[in-house]
């Protein structure tokens, strides 16, 4: 200290000790208390939303909605071709001039008709659907953190698809309507004023079609066919995801992984496609116009065939293909990415300062 100094004075009161300086203090917090409790909230937070469960959880509703709003104009033309029985010409166009008719007929909101429902339905599905695979996977473990065979990837699978369109079918079914209620079937006739929206169209399916029966009419083909496609899904993204994943590498490069859903909706979508067919025509059977009426599975399977051809089961995989990579792709690719963002906001993970 040089002549004239003054020490500064120190909170205990001491001098030259190693105590924190009077003009230190303005950096102290005024409620230490309140700042303590308020990191203990974000890292608390932080630990909930970094658990695996949590995080595929709200990842498979950050994919779902992602994928369907970028398909939405191909998912509804899909539709459009799936419920258009024999004799009804209406939409029987290329895909081209069938969203072209779609724009004519309705501008942009043909696009989207029902892609809000649809959004509604698939990001509870979507979570539902990797949160409860996450679950299935760890029960068939042989080990944390073990790689499963193809086999136990397929029925981890096909179980969370039953659990997700169990939870979510309602939602589906009324998409369904919303989706085929403004297009200018001329059976159908055109809908005078603006058209019902989700939850009257819900409210009216449960008073006049036999309650919560009616909301679920059709989903035994709908089980039958998203087990299947959500296992083979699976199944598929994980084989080729490993596949190009290079040796010492735990992740691919993200282009690799847009590939990689890409072929996996498109084997999953192909094997499975009829069973789709299946579920759009029982959900639309009660509605007056549509030129059948079905009782059973293998009756519509039967009646089809006679009336369409063998390819009347697989009306709209043409445009469903080529929704399928943009879909599944981003779908795949947001879920990882939002899914890796979450994990990593575990505190425990974080590095020691």
């Amino acid at each position: 200290m040089r002549l004239g100094e003054k020490q500064p004075a120190t909170v205990n009161g001491s001098l030259g000790s190693s105590s924190t300086a009077l003009q230190d203090l303005t950096n102290v917090p005024e409620n230490p208390a309140a700042a303590i409790k308020t990191a203990d909230i974000i890292t608390r937070c932080r630990e909930a939303v970094s658990t695996p469960f949590t995080a595929a959880f709200m990842a498979g509703g950050v994919a779902g909605a992602v994928s369907r709003t970028v398909v939405s104009p191909l998912e509804r033309l899909k539709i459009l071709y799936q419920v258009q029985g024999a004799g009804r010409n209406e939409y029987k166009l290329p895909i081209h001039k069938a969203l072209k008719k779609m724009w004519v007929d309705e501008g942009w909101r043909g696009f989207m008709r029902g892609n809000g429902t649809n959004c509604i339905r698939i990001v509870p599905y979507s979570a539902v659907q990797f949160g409860s695979y996450n679950i299935y996977k760890r029960f068939a473990e042989s080990s944390p953190g073990a790689d499963l065979d193809p086999l136990m990837r397929l029925i981890c699978g096909g179980c969370a698809g039953i659990t997700s369109v169990t939870f979510t079918y309602p939602l589906d079914i009324v998409r369904t309507r919303l989706s085929i209620q403004t297009a200018s079937f001329e059976t159908l006739g055109r809908h005078q004023g603006k058209p019902p929206g989700m939850w009257p169209t819900m409210i009216k399916m449960y008073k006049t079609e036999g309650g919560v029966l009616g909301l679920y009419r059709g989903i035994i083909p709908t089980v039958a066919g998203v087990a299947p496609y959500v296992g083979l899904n699976f199944m598929v993204y994980e084989s080729v995801r490993k596949y190009f994943t290079d040796p010492g590498e735990k992740n691919p490069v993200w282009y690799m992984k847009l590939a990689a859903g890409a072929i996996s909706g498109a084997v999953a979508q192909t094997c499975t496609y009829p069973f789709d067919v299946l579920r759009r025509r029982f959900q639309v059977n009660t509605m007056q116009g549509m030129g059948y009426q079905y009782t059973t599975i293998g009756g519509a399977i039967k009646m089809i065939i006679k009336q369409e051809g063998v390819f009347g089961l697989y009306k709209g995989i043409v445009p469903n293909l080529l929704k399928v990579a943009p879909s599944m792709a981003s779908s795949w690719l947001s879920y990882e990415v939002t899914r890796d963002f979450l994990v990593s906001l575990d505190p425990g993970a974080e590095d020691p300062i």
